[in-house]
């Protein structure tokens, strides 16, 4: 098994098509190898973490968990097979299409798989002429298990993959921990002060579960900035965020999350405008009727998902543009706070 910080070397083409059926995944595993891939065979990358607990962020319901797979480096799908998906998923790479840098690896079952065949395996056409998408991201769900959200066994894993360290396993479940007092039939108020003091020693923020001011169903307010790739932008902070969303922490039908919070404040550069992606449920491509944006460097890192705690998955967070505000290059390295620049503030309707 892998562990995170070792080097290894991603099978050429020829082995690894050898490993997967017409459909494009290996005998018995529901997990895909995808066309985006085929650009690192060959060469070497250092394990970044080790899949064996995901998100699932088609239900929102439950943890994962995986075997036989890791996380390279930061190398995501560019939806260039997937009719220019920009949700650049972290990609999964089973075991099998590695090797160690010193030989002692054999390849998987000669099952044979041509590109085309590969590329062919990334759509359908429904009966009702709608393309659906077949990616890492659908097929996730069938790809992987049920994971027992506390169950001390993939925290050890964590730490024995070093995918963690063992004094952040202890801080982010002891957190969680007592931000579940709160699901008590009493002392709500006491289990939410708690939580609140022993967050801020911990990490230097308050609670992060705090509901926006706006009634849920109420108009909410949107910012046009027409922000680009490469811009420098710094994120709002928690308290001028949640003044634009709802009590259900709802803007414009996308919902900010506590997994965002550690950000506020910081600043960092536009990686993209997203207009579309692939919807993980149905493998039908959505096109987004705010694009949103993201982030250079700005990933999930699972520290508040209670189903999943300390998942490796990295998914990329979304941001409206009034949750940042412009941080001009002459700016980069003033003090947090700087003055918003160019914001138009309209009205807007839940969608």
């Amino acid at each position: 098994m892998f562990r995170a910080g070792e080097l290894v070397e991603v099978r050429s083409r020829e082995e690894i098509l050898a490993t997967l059926g017409p459909d494009g995944r290996m005998p018995g595993d529901r997990m895909p190898f995808m066309p985006e891939m085929l650009q690192f065979c060959g060469r070497r990358f250092r394990v970044a973490n080790v899949a064996h607990k995901t998100c699932d962020t088609a239900t929102l319901l439950m943890g994962r968990q995986m075997r036989d797979a890791v996380f390279l480096e930061d190398l995501r799908c560019d939806g260039s097979a997937h009719g220019g998906c920009q949700a650049r998923c972290l990609l999964f790479w089973k075991t099998q299409w590695l090797k160690p840098v010193q030989p002692g690896l054999r390849p998987g079952p000669k099952v044979k798989c041509s590109e085309r065949q590969l590329h062919d395996a990334t759509r359908a056409v429904m009966p009702n002429g709608e393309t659906r998408f077949y990616c890492q991201a659908t097929e996730h769900w069938a790809a992987s298990e049920p994971l027992r959200a506390m169950a001390m066994s993939h925290f050890i894993a964590d730490v024995r993959s070093r995918n963690a360290k063992l004094k952040d396993v202890v801080r982010v479940v002891g957190l969680h921990l007592v931000w579940r007092l709160r699901f008590l039939k009493r002392g709500w108020r006491l289990s939410v002060w708690l939580y609140d003091r022993l967050h801020r020693l911990l990490t230097g923020r308050p609670d992060p579960f705090r509901g926006g001011v706006i009634p849920d169903g109420a108009s909410t307010p949107e910012s046009k900035l027409d922000l680009q790739p490469g811009e420098w932008v710094e994120v709002k902070s928690h308290d001028e965020i949640l003044q634009t969303v709802t009590v259900g922490l709802q803007n414009h039908g996308m919902k900010y999350n506590a997994e965002m919070t550690p950000f506020c404040g910081q600043r960092f550069r536009v990686a993209q405008r997203v207009h579309q992606i692939i919807e993980e449920k149905s493998g039908r491509m959505i096109t987004m009727k705010n694009p949103c944006i993201t982030l250079d460097g700005v990933y999930c890192q699972a520290q508040y998902t209670p189903y999943s705690l300390l998942c490796s998955r990295r998914v990329t967070p979304y941001f409206r543009e009034i949750w940042l505000r412009r941080a001009p290059t002459a700016e980069r390295s003033q003090p947090e706070g700087a003055e918003a620049q160019g914001e138009v503030v309209t009205e807007g309707r839940v969608v």
